[in-house]
């Protein structure tokens, strides 16, 4: 089984929680779709609130998350035989270990896998890759063969989990399943830095002339991107 997975949350912090987890899954010819809205007794900040829409007003009288049917159906799945694919897996599956659920299956991280396949991109945002991938032709096709009947909104769970879908085909086009879970699992070498000063610079120039900033970036940015971290350790040491 196929399971195209996406979460929103309270907050980017450690002790935020999952507030919405939206999935689709593929198991042959079967498709099966699911979205909650979940409270797990963590208030959303205004911040989460701007980008995802959820408010705490909507969290009030939902389900925790191990009570709602789309947590049963991921626990239900959770097994050798299943395949988690999202952008940026890693987060997914920190926010659900947070909860308890410890899946044994293989991921596929559509975030690593882009930048190991298409390293040229000028960024790789779920988001972004939708309109540069041109990703945006197919969806609302394929959200009524999924069964979405409502629109699609960016940073909504079920949406943002129909979009990862779409990439997934569109990177499965370049490599099969088996390769891209593989690439999941190595580190990206990056050439580019993507934000800060040095935007759109190559990091191995900015090591070269510039190193103290990147040993800056290493000591003073938490949370830096674990494939950023390693490319600027990499042209470091020359």
């Amino acid at each position: 089984m196929l399971i195209f997975l996406d979460l929103e949350t309270t907050g980017l912090e450690a002790q935020d929680r999952i507030c919405a987890i939206g999935l689709i899954a593929l198991q042959d010819k079967t498709v099966t779709t699911m979205y909650d809205i979940v409270n797990e007794g963590k208030k959303i900040s205004a911040k989460a609130s701007s980008i995802n829409h959820i408010t705490n007003e909507m969290l009030k009288a939902k389900p925790t998350l191990k009570e709602s049917k789309t947590y049963q159906f991921l626990q239900l799945h959770n097994n050798e035989n299943s395949t988690i694919v999202a952008h940026n897996v890693k987060f997914d599956l920190e926010k659900l270990s947070a909860c308890g659920f410890e899946f044994q299956g293989q991921i596929i991280d559509t975030l690593r896998v882009t930048k190991h396949l298409l390293p040229e991109c000028e960024a790789f945002s779920l988001q972004f890759l939708r309109y540069d991938l041109k990703l945006y032709k197919d969806e609302k096709k394929e959200a009524l063969a999924c069964g979405i009947e409502t629109g699609l909104f960016p940073h909504h769970a079920l949406s943002d989990a129909l979009f990862v879908k779409l990439l997934y085909e569109c990177l499965s086009q370049m490599r099969t399943k088996e390769q891209m879970i593989a690439l999941s699992a190595q580190k990206v070498l990056m050439q580019k830095l993507p934000f800060g000063k040095y935007a759109g610079k190559f990091i191995e120039d900015i090591a070269m002339n510039e190193g103290r900033y990147l040993h800056w970036m290493l000591d003073n940015i938490t949370g830096l991107d674990e494939d950023l971290r390693y490319s600027i350790d990499y042209y470091l040491q020359g």
